[in-house]
């Protein structure tokens, strides 16, 4: 069955826990002792309504504060597709989880509150989509029922965020009006909105078209792990498994394992459900190759005439995520790109970027805790890697701090300038 990754970002209380409440209730996906558990909570906090946000919730310091902290994944299937959901936290101090949780996903659910409209965190949470490259967003106005559904308060916010999302890039946007406290237009269509023309939620999450998301072209498959079972049955097995980046394998292609160079011919493709003739962008895959070469965890196989980019000079958009030590320029960092881990230097800070304006502050010499800059990169061996927004597998890393072993940063490769 077709898989549909998405997130639900937005400000705090526009409803996301609430939406995905009411996805999983609506669509008969939760069992009846959740909903004895969340009814029985309802009633003790003295809600006069069952608070289906609690079925996200799941921290007990979310459900005392009644926000989500961390990211709260979940999982439920209609007839024609499954679904994994990442409910990403509103606050501004959970920025570095909301960018986790969006990393990689097909599609962001962005709510906003009818009664507001498109706030500061609104539109910090639309930028991270669009610096992530996430291929599909909805824009889900909710809460309409406190505006009387109204229609002319619809359009004022979609022309509003309209505005504000020229300046991004943003390649796929829908509007929907809903309300996820009263199931309006998220499985069922609403009869308060006959206004309406478009279709509910649930409706266009099993309909957007993601076939041409992935990049098929670029052939990257990053070897994790050199299999060699030494055993009678298999005296002479060599085979090289990973997650295709991109692209598409198939028995027969010669490929070029880097940064050896070297050229080979693929023998088989083994996978958990047997050989196959082919694999696909993110199938996990074992290759088996013609010739025995000197192949390890790091190196990359592509098309000896379409190569990825070799370089140890990068620049980058760099999220900070240490809330203990802010980026230093000059430190060193353990650098994790695909299954190589290299170590690596921040040289200079180009500009840290105003989330909620857009401004560029070149004056900046560091990052704070979920600041985001643009920043030059040294690392003391090459990275075989495209730019993010060509493929956001083989253009993204993670900067480790050497003392802690903390996630230190997140970066998206760029282009070099010229």
């Amino acid at each position: 069955m077709e898989r549909l990754r998405f997130a639900t970002v937005g400000s705090v209380d526009d409803g996301k826990s609430t939406l995905i409440g009411r996805l999983l209730y609506d669509s008969k996906s939760i069992f009846e002792d959740q909903l004895e558990h969340v009814e029985a909570v309802s009633r003790r906090r003295g809600d006069d309504y069952v608070d289906l946000s609690l079925l996200t919730d799941g921290l007990r310091a979310e459900r005392e504060q009644g926000i989500t902290i961390d990211v709260a994944w979940r999982y439920f299937a209609t007839p024609k597709r499954s679904f994994i959901i990442a409910d990403c936290p509103g606050h501004i101090q959970y920025t570095r989880n909301m960018v986790t949780g969006a990393s990689n996903v097909d599609l962001a659910i962005v709510l906003v509150d009818a009664r507001t409209g498109v706030v500061e965190q609104t539109r910090r949470h639309s930028l991270l989509v669009s610096l992530l490259g996430v291929p599909h967003m909805v824009i889900c106005v909710n809460k309409m029922d406190l505006v009387g559904w109204d229609q002319g308060r619809f359009d004022e916010i979609r022309r509003e965020f309209e505005e504000f999302a020229a300046r991004l890039d943003l390649h796929d946007v829908t509007f929907i009006p809903i309300s996820a406290l009263a199931g309006d237009n998220v499985v069922e269509r609403s009869a308060n909105m006959p206004w309406w023309g478009g279709t509910t939620l649930l409706h266009h999450l099993e309909h957007v078209y993601t076939a041409s998301d992935g990049n098929r072209i670029d052939v990257r498959f990053p070897v994790q792990f050199v299999i060699r079972p030494q055993r009678a049955e298999f005296p002479d097995y060599r085979g090289y498994a990973g997650r295709v980046a991109g692209g598409v394998l198939a028995v027969g292609d010669e490929v070029m394992v880097l940064p050896s160079g070297l050229t080979t011919r693929i023998t088989g493709i083994d996978s958990p459900t047997g050989p196959r003739e082919s694999a696909g962008t993110g199938d996990a895959v074992t290759l088996l190759l013609a010739d025995d070469l000197s192949i390890s965890r790091g190196d990359m196989i592509c098309r000896p005439n379409n190569r990825p980019r070799a370089s140890q000079e990068l620049e980058a958009m760099l999220c900070w995520m240490d809330d203990a030590q802010p980026l230093q320029p000059g430190r060193i960092y353990s650098l994790k790109h695909t299954t190589r881990l290299v170590r690596a230097k921040v040289n200079e800070v180009l500009y840290r970027l105003d989330i909620s304006t857009l401004h560029r502050d070149p004056s900046a010499t560091g990052l704070a805790m979920n600041e985001i800059g643009r920043v030059t990169l040294h690392t003391t061996q090459p990275l075989f890697h495209d730019d993010y927004h060509a493929n956001r597998v083989t253009g993204c890393f993670i900067l480790v701090d050497e003392a802690s072993g903390q996630t230190a940063g997140a970066g998206m490769l760029l282009p070099p300038r010229t």
